[in-house]
C-alpha cells in the first residue's frame, strides 16, 4: 500500500502540488486562529460559590452557609473534592470535578442544588451565587483607573470607584470571550442616613421608625390606562427617591401639635460608601480604583486580551477630563516572553538541521528539500491543534525535535542520491530524463520507507508514558506529546507523498562522479571514527567495565539530584503575598504596604511600578483577609536591570530591603504560579503541609509548631501559618430572662444592632441608569467604641428604650478568624516557598522531623500538597507507564530483527544514553523534574533509532 501511494504521488504531481497548496493555504489559516498563551492551563473543572453575608462572623458562616452548600452538594456525579473558606462577611465553596465532567452540566446540577439549600440558610443571611466561568489563567487583565498629573484633588476613591463601576466595567462586560471583570479598591457609593440617636431619644423614636418611613416614601407604581377619546393615556407615579432633598424632606412622624418630623430633623444625609473589605493602591501615592478582568473557560486569550485593548481604548475617550487607565498585569508580556523563547528555538533549531542536511547531504536542494518538511509538518500539526482543541505555548511547542520530524525525509531523499552517485547503473550516464528520475526515486523512496515508518513508530511508542498522565500533570504535558505526534503524522504522510514528488521533481538529474565537498568530510569522519573504533575494540573488557562505571556513577547522582514537578517559568513580574498582623484594619494595612511600595520603588530601579490589591474585589473568587494583600511588582526588562542579574537574586534583596518595615512579612512568588497554587491546592505557596481536625485552637497549636519546624529546614522560604484564631470581635451575649421582661425578642434587637452599626438599605437612589443604595446607621461618631455599643438604645413594645448592656453581656474577645474545611474536614494549612533546593529533599527532610518531633492526638493527621503531591502523581504514573512502553519497543525490536539478542543488544542503548543527560544536569546544579523526565523519555527514542541504523547495516 506504501509503495502504491509513494508510485502515485511521483506520477501525479500536479495533484501531490495542489494538496501542498492547500495544506499551506489551510494550515495558515488555522495558525492565525491558534489559542496562544505562555502555559497550558492545569486548573480542575471547578465550580465556586459565592456567599456575601457581611454582618456574621466565620462561625455562623460556616455553620448557617458553608455546611449545607458542602452537604447538599456532595453527591454530584464526578465531583472530586469540595474546598470551602468561611470568615467574616464571606462563605466561598469551591467543588472540584474531574476532566470528563462538562463543567456548564456541572454549573447546573450545583445551581439546582442552591435553590434547595436557600430554604435551610437563614433569610438575610445572605443569597449563594455561582462564581465566573473562569480558571487559574482566566485573569488576563488588571488595570487600575487614577487621575492623570495635575488632577489628583479632583477625583477621590469613591468618584473612581463608581466612574469604574457604571462606564468602566459595563462596556468591558461587552467584550466577547469576558467573563467577569471584577471591581477592586475604592469606595462603593451610597447615601448615607447618619442617625442621631440622641434626636431619636428626645423624640421617642427608634431607628425601625426610621426605616419603616424611608420604606414607605420610596416607591413607584402604576395605574394602568385611560381612554381619552381615540387614544390611551398610560398613568404611573413617580415616588421614588431622585436627590438628597428628597430624603432629607421625607416625613418620619407627626408630632402631637401637628409639626412634621424630617428625617432631616433626625440623622445627617450625605454620600457614603459601603463598608468595605478590600482597597487598591497605586505605587506609594494612594488609593486608586481598579479591577481584574476574567476570561471565559477555553476562550483564546492572545484573541480576547487584543478585543480588551481594543475597548479599553474606546473607553479611555468616554472618560472624565483627567481620569485614566493604565494596565499593570496583561498576560500579552508573559505571553510574549513565552512564545518569544518558543520561536527563537524553533529558529535555531530549525537553522541547525538544515545547515546539517545541506553539510552531510552535500546538496543544498536536497537540504532544502528536507527542511521544507519542518514548516508543512508544523502546518499539519496546528490543523490538528486547533481541531482536538490543543493551545500553542511553551510546553505544546517548546518540545518540537525537528530531528524526528525530517527523519523520513532524510531517510528517502538520501537513498535516491545514493542511488545516483553510487550505483554501478549510472557510472556512465551524466543526466537523467524525468521518466528514468520518476523510476528511481520510487525505487528508492519504495525500499527505505518501511525503515522511516519503523522509526516514527518506535519514537510514537516512545510518547505513550506522556499520554497516560492525568490530572495536573496531564494537562501539562500531554499537549506536548500530542503536538509530537501531529508533527509526526504530518511528516510520515509528506515522507510518503510530497518528498518523492519533489525528489524527482526538484533534485538535480545530472549524475556526478566526483566525489564533493560532503563526501570528503564523511570520509574524513569515518576514517578518524573508524580508528577511534579499532582502538577500542582491541580493549572490549575495558570499554565494557568503564560504561559500567560510568552508569553506576550516573545511577548515584541521579540520587542526589533531588526532584521537582517542573521549573517555574519567569513570568517577567513578582507577586508579594503581604500580611500584617491578624485584625488589622484595611487603613493599617494600606499604611504598612504603602510604606512598602515605596521602599520597592525608591531603592529598586527595576520596579516599573508597584500595585497592591488588599482584601478582597466585588467578586472575592480569591478571599483574602483586610489584614493581606497582593503587592504586583511590575519589573522593566530584564535587560535594564542593575540590582541583580537573576528573579532569584533580586527577590532575596527585596525581601531584606522589606524587613525594614515593621510588622509585615512578605513572600515573592510569580503572578500566575501563586494563582495556580491556589487553585489547586486552596493555598498559594509551592509547599503546603495541610493539618486536617475538628478543634480551631488545636489546628492552630499543632501549625504553630509544624511552622516552628519548617524554619529549620534549609530552603524553606517566606513561612506562611494560617491565622484561625486570634480575631478581636465584640461579642454580644443575650441575658434571654431580661428579653423576656421587656417583652422583647432576638429578631427585634438584631435588627436594630445589624440596621444601627452595619446599616441596612431601605431601598435605591437612582441617578440617570445609575443606581445607589439608600442606607441607614448610627452617624460614625456614636460608634467608635465599646461604651457606644454597649448604650445602644434598643426600643420596647412599651414605647421606653433601655441600653442594650441591660439586656445583653458585650465584651470584646477573640474568637475564630477564618475556617477551612476539605472534604467535610477542617484543616489549617502552613506552606513556604522553596529556594535554593528542590522540592521532593525538602519535603522528606521535613516529614522525617515531623515524624520524630510531632505527635498528633487522634482523628488529627497531617498531609503534603503543592509541587509536591504534583511530583508525586506524575512519577507514580510513568513508573508504571515507562516499563510499559519499553517493554512495546522491545517486541517492535524483536519483530523487526527476529532476534531476542540483537534486540537486546539495541535496547542497551536505552539506559546507557541516559548517563551524559544525568551528569550535565548535575553539572548544572538543576533537580530531576518531570520536564527532564520528558526529554530522557524522547532521548530513549532516538537512541534506539541510532541503535537499529547500526545494527541494521552490521547485519547488512
Amino acid at each position: 500500500m506504501l509503495n502504491r501511494i509513494i508510485a502515485f504521488s511521483v506520477k501525479n504531481k500536479l495533484i501531490i502540488g495542489l494538496f501542498m497548496l492547500a495544506l499551506v493555504g489551510y494550515g495558515s489559516y488555522e495558525l492565525k486562529r491558534l489559542p496562544i498563551d505562555a502555559v497550558p492551563d492545569i486548573t480542575d473543572n471547578q465550580v465556586q460559590v459565592i456567599t456575601v453575608a457581611p454582618s456574621f462572623g466565620a462561625t455562623d458562616i460556616e455553620r448557617l452557609v458553608t455546611y449545607p452548600i458542602e452537604q447538599v452538594n456532595s453527591n454530584i456525579s464526578g465531583l472530586k473534592e469540595i474546598r470551602s473558606f468561611s470568615r467574616f462577611g464571606l462563605s466561598l465553596v469551591t467543588m472540584v470535578f474531574d476532566d470528563a465532567t462538562d463543567v456548564y452540566w456541572a454549573r447546573q446540577q450545583v445551581a439546582e442544588r442552591l435553590q434547595k439549600v436557600q430554604s435551610q440558610i437563614p433569610p438575610g443571611i445572605g443569597v449563594p451565587e455561582l462564581g465566573p466561568v473562569s480558571t487559574g489563567l482566566g485573569e488576563i487583565y488588571q488595570y487600575v483607573l487614577k487621575p492623570k498629573p495635575g488632577y489628583a484633588g479632583k477625583f477621590d476613591e469613591t468618584e473612581l470607584r463608581t466612574i469604574q463601576d457604571w462606564i468602566v466595567r459595563r462596556q468591558l462586560l461587552g467584550v466577547k470571550g469576558i467573563a467577569e471583570v471584577s471591581s477592586f479598591g475604592g469606595k462603593l457609593k451610597q447615601y448615607s442616613i447618619e442617625v442621631e440617636p440622641g434626636k431619636l431619644l428626645s423624640h421617642h423614636l427608634t431607628i425601625n421608625d426610621v426605616f419603616t418611613a424611608l420604606e414607605k416614601n420610596n416607591q413607584n407604581t402604576g395605574g394602568a390606562y385611560i381612554e381619552k377619546g381615540p387614544t390611551v393615556l398610560y398613568i404611573r407615579s413617580q415616588g421614588l427617591f431622585g436627590s438628597v432633598e428628597d430624603i432629607k424632606n421625607t416625613l418620619v412622624r407627626t408630632l402631637a401639635d401637628g409639626t412634621p418630623l424630617y428625617i432631616k430633623d433626625v440623622a445627617e444625609v450625605k454620600t457614603g460608601y459601603a463598608t468595605r473589605y478590600g482597597a487598591m493602591c497605586y505605587n506609594d501615592e494612594g488609593e486608586v480604583a481598579g479591577a481584574v478582568v476574567m476570561m471565559l473557560k477555553g476562550a483564546n486569550s492572545s484573541e480576547v486580551i487584543k478585543n480588551v485593548k481594543e475597548r479599553i481604548a474606546q473607553i479611555q475617550k468616554t472618560l472624565p477630563e483627567g481620569v485614566m487607565i493604565e494596565p499593570f498585569l496583561d498576560r500579552t508580556k508573559m505571553v510574549d516572553h513565552a512564545i518569544g523563547t518558543v520561536t527563537r528555538n524553533l529558529m535555531e533549531g530549525a537553522l541547525i538541521v538544515i545547515f546539517v542536511l545541506v553539510l552531510f547531504l552535500g546538496n543544498l536542494r536536497a537540504g532544502l528539500l528536507v527542511a521544507s518538511v519542518i514548516p508543512l509538518a508544523m502546518l499539519f500539526a496546528i490543523i490538528l491543534m486547533n481541531f482536538f482543541g490543543v493551545s500553542g505555548n511553551l510546553m505544546s511547542l517548546g518540545a518540537l525535535d525537528f530531528g524526528l520530524i525530517v527523519d523520513g525525509a532524510v531517510i528517502i531523499v538520501e537513498a535516491v542520491m545514493h542511488r545516483l552517485s553510487h550505483s554501478k547503473h549510472f557510472q556512465q550516464v551524466n543526466e537523467l530524463s524525468q521518466q528514468e528520475m520518476d523510476t528511481e526515486v520510487k525505487s528508492s523512496a519504495s525500499k527505505m520507507m518501511n525503515s522511516a515508518v519503523f522509526g516514527q513508530i518506535i519514537i510514537l511508542v516512545v510518547y505513550l508514558p506522556i499520554f497516560t498522565l492525568e490530572g495536573i500533570e496531564g494537562k501539562m504535558f500531554k499537549p506536548m506529546a500530542q503536538v509530537v505526534a501531529f508533527a509526526l503524522l504530518g511528516a510520515f504522510i509528506l515522507s510518503l507523498t510530497y518528498i518523492p514528488m519533489m525528489s524527482a521533481l526538484f533534485l538535480s538529474k545530472k549524475v556526478k562522479h566526483k566525489p564533493n565537498l560532503s563526501d570528503r568530510v564523511m570520509a574524513s569522519l569515518e576514517r578518524v571514527y573508524q580508528s577511534a573504533l579499532t582502538a577500542v575494540l582491541g580493549f572490549p573488557k575495558m570499554v565494557i567495565a568503564m560504561v559500567f562505571c560510568l552508569f553506576i556513577t550516573a545511577l548515584f547522582v541521579l540520587t542526589t539530584l533531588g526532584g521537582e514537578f517542573i521549573p517555574a517559568l519567569e513570568e517577567g513580574d513578582f507577586a508579594v503575598d503581604t500580611r500584617v498582623l491578624p485584625g488589622s484594619s484595611i487603613s493599617t494595612t494600606i499604611a504598612h504596604t504603602q510604606k512598602a511600595a515605596h521602599i520597592l520603588k525608591s531603592q529598586f530601579p527595576e520596579v516599573e511600578k508597584v500595585v497592591t490589591k488588599i482584601g478582597s474585589g466585588e467578586v472575592p473568587t480569591d478571599p483574602m483577609p483586610m489584614e493581606a494583600s497582593d503587592m504586583m511588582v511590575i519589573l522593566k526588562p530584564k535587560e535594564e536591570w542593575t540590582s541583580a542579574k537573576t528573579f532569584n537574586e533580586l527577590s532575596e534583596k527585596m525581601g531584606k530591603a522589606l524587613q525594614d518595615v515593621p510588622g509585615i512579612t512578605a513572600g515573592f512568588q510569580f503572578p500566575v504560579q501563586m494563582r495556580f497554587n491556589e487553585l489547586m491546592t486552596g493555598a498559594r505557596q509551592d509547599v503546603v503541609c495541610k493539618i486536617f481536625g475538628e478543634d480551631l485552637d488545636t489546628l492552630a497549636s499543632y501549625a504553630e509548631k509544624l511552622g516552628k519546624i519548617v524554619n529549620t529546614v534549609e530552603g524553606a522560604k517566606n513561612l506562611y501559618v494560617e491565622t484561625v484564631s486570634g480575631m478581636p470581635q465584640i461579642i454580644i451575649e443575650y441575658n434571654r430572662s431580661a428579653i423576656a421582661q421587656y417583652s422583647l425578642t432576638i429578631e427585634d434587637i438584631n435588627r436594630t444592632i445589624n440596621t444601627a452599626l452595619a446599616g441596612q438599605s431601605t431601598g435605591m437612589l437612582f441617578e440617570g441608569e445609575k443606581r445607589f443604595e439608600v442606607v441607614v446607621r448610627v452617624a460614625g461618631a456614636q460608634k467608635k467604641d465599646l461604651k457606644d455599643i454597649k448604650n445602644l438604645l434598643i426600643a420596647t413594645p412599651k414605647g421606653t428604650q433601655i441600653p442594650l448592656y441591660q439586656l445583653a453581656n458585650v465584651e470584646i474577645k477573640d474568637g475564630p478568624n477564618q475556617i477551612q474545611r476539605e472534604d467535610a474536614k477542617r484543616r489549617i494549612v502552613v506552606g513556604f516557598n522553596v529556594r535554593g533546593r528542590d522540592v521532593q529533599s525538602i519535603v522528606h527532610e521535613l516529614q522525617q522531623k515531623v515524624n520524630e518531633k510531632l505527635k498528633f492526638p487522634p482523628g488529627y493527621y497531617v498531609s503534603y500538597g503543592g509541587a509536591f503531591e504534583n511530583l508525586n502523581a506524575a512519577k507514580q504514573r510513568l513508573m508504571i507507564a515507562v516499563p510499559v512502553s519499553l517493554l512495546l519497543i522491545f517486541l517492535l525490536l524483536y519483530f523487526a530483527f527476529n532476534s531476542v539478542k540483537q534486540g537486546l543488544l539495541i535496547y542497551s542503548a536505552i539506559p546507557l544514553s541516559a548517563i551524559g543527560g544525568i551528569l550535565f544536569l548535575a553539572l548544572r546544579g538543576m533537580p530531576f523534574s518531570i520536564s527532564a523526565g520528558i526529554g530522557f523519555i524522547a532521548l530513549f527514542g532516538v537512541a534506539v533509532l541510532n541503535g537499529i541504523v547500526l545494527i541494521s547495516d552490521l547485519i547488512n
